[in-house]
């Protein structure tokens, strides 16, 4: 149900970097394809005027619904779970590395419904995010448009 192109619209964290650069974000994809399993997910990013691809392995976990993301180093796991989705619109997602927790949005388009939006607040307020911390990824530049294959 995850498989195919979504757009990041927004993300609600308490990670410094992205408040001190959230002036510079810009739209993003990600290209999320089942293998086996486990997610690949590669994600296409503007970054100082380029286009960069970051590829990373959701591992399935015990759960349904539920991922791990192995970073370098042993103790540099990230847990995902999806919180809810609509296969055709959108996907909430939970990404939590040891006491810090996201919470992420994804669109199949670069712009979700504002009932869509509101689901997505009610899943920040829960895990005691705020606006303060919620982040909204910009829908323009053609850039984006290019598929993952031709990327």
């Amino acid at each position: 149900q995850l498989a195919g192109k979504w757009f990041l619209v927004s993300v609600a964290s308490r990670c410094n970097h992205l408040a001190e650069h959230s002036h510079q974000l810009d739209a993003t994809t990600a290209m999320v394809s089942v293998d086996g399993e486990s997610l690949a997910i590669s994600t296409l990013k503007k970054l100082h005027g380029m286009c960069w691809e970051i590829r990373q392995r959701y591992l399935p976990a015990q759960a349904p619904g539920c991922f791990l993301l192995k970073g370098r180093g042993h103790s540099s796991k990230v847990d995902v779970v999806v919180g809810e989705m609509d296969p055709s619109s959108f996907a909430i997602l939970y990404y939590q590395k040891g006491r810090s927790i996201s919470v992420k949005l994804y669109g199949r388009t670069s712009q979700v419904s504002d009932a869509v939006v509101d689901k997505f607040e009610q899943h920040v307020r829960a895990v005691g995010l705020s606006e303060d911390v919620t982040y909204y990824f910009p829908t323009y530049g053609e850039w984006h448009l290019v598929s993952g294959e031709q990327g």
